[in-house]
């Protein structure tokens, strides 16, 4: 039940090929698994998944460029997120090492298996969570205070004229005088090591990032807590600062697994089997890879990355959902649009674009 990145193939040169060199200079492979749930009492393997809830926990390994899944894979609810995955990153690899200068592989602590690290240093550059193993809390315990560095924290947003006065915030009015517990971070340090797990030949860099955090209680500071999480990556080049910053950037994949499940509902199970539900998941995923396939496909390049990013009912109601009067005459069929808008004028020409693509 495999899908398959890009258009199908043709007599014509791989679409891939025309991508520009910028674009395939490197690329991420994203991976995750995501709950999904039913109140069918019939559906053939369902299961109750670790916060309880009853349906499929399928697994989604996607292509961060263009935001499309490469596979999409059905399991039981109750399975975890790492079971059989290799295989299916394995096959993500298949698809985009030919065509991608430099592939990296994201993933949280569910995908650091270490029995499979080895064989995926020899394809691409990877980056985990780890859990915080005692083993590696020991370690992060024995660092020098000297040794740690200070993660610079990034503004959310930039001010180009002036900043506006903000109002009081509701909720931490509420915390304060309700004396609610609240724990905020007063400060990020990092740091790395070199470090082989046990079923590994090889020695990684694992990057240690130590949380300061604040326990208060109201106005009233309780005491100051440690947490340490633990990152494991082949790439020796990036800075450490960078690197967590990259890992931080997966929580972006989050919106496009948001979008297949309640913006495609290509992850609502409509069927009564764990395969046809697979089958029906793989089919509706599509519509996410038509679009972007639309928007790399368009001449006019800040449109195309656009609909790239764009959320699934907005590119519905912007390119698709466009009424048109259809008028025969004589032997002419004139397509009259009245919704016009002011992106359409690109669609036009996307005809065109097609077919000097057929044709190449």
């Amino acid at each position: 039940m495999a899908q398959r990145i890009g258009p199908p193939d043709h007599p014509g040169p791989d679409h891939r090929r025309r991508l520009s060199a910028s674009f395939r200079k490197e690329t991420i492979i994203n991976v995750d698994a995501t709950i999904s749930p039913t109140y069918g009492e019939h559906k053939e393997g369902m299961d109750i998944s670790y916060d309880d809830q009853r349906g499929y926990h399928p697994l989604v390994v996607s292509l961060h460029n263009t935001r499309e899944p490469l596979y999409v894979i059905n399991r039981p609810g109750n399975v975890a997120s790492h079971q059989e995955c290799a295989p299916w990153i394995d096959k993500s690899l298949d698809l985009v090492c030919d065509h991608f200068a430099k592939v990296q592989v994201r993933g949280d602590t569910d995908f650091s298996l270490t029995q499979h690290l080895d064989k995926w240093d020899d394809r691409c550059t990877f980056v985990f969570g780890v859990d915080a193993m005692p083993d590696l809390v020991k370690i992060a315990n024995e660092i020098d205070k000297a040794d740690w560095q200070a993660l610079p924290k990034k503004p959310k947003h930039f001010v180009k004229t002036r900043e506006r006065r903000r109002s009081g915030t509701i909720k931490q009015q509420i915390v304060k005088k309700r004396k609610f517990k609240k724990i905020q971070t007063e400060a990020e340090h990092f740091y790395h090591f070199t470090y082989q797990p046990g079923k590994c030949k090889k020695t990684y860099r694992m990057i240690v990032l130590r949380k300061t955090l604040k326990v208060l209680r109201g106005e009233m500071n309780l005491f100051d807590d440690f947490r340490h999480f633990f990152y494991i990556t082949n790439d020796w080049t990036r800075s450490t600062a960078d690197m967590i910053q990259f890992y931080r950037n997966r929580s972006d994949y989050e919106n496009d697994i948001e979008q297949l499940k309640n913006g495609v509902r290509a992850l609502v199970p409509g069927s009564d089997s764990l395969l046809s539900n697979w089958a029906l998941m793989v089919i509706a995923s599509m519509a996410w890879d038509l679009k972007a396939w639309f928007g790399l496909l368009l001449p006019y390049r800040p449109l195309g990355l656009s609909i790239v990013r764009m959320e699934f009912k907005r590119f519905l109601n912007t390119f698709i959902r466009i009424p048109c009067l259809i008028i025969r005459t004589g032997r002419r069929i004139h397509y009259c649009l009245v919704g016009y808008n002011d992106k359409l004028q690109q669609v036009i020409r996307f005809s065109e674009a097609i077919k000097s693509f057929s044709s190449a």
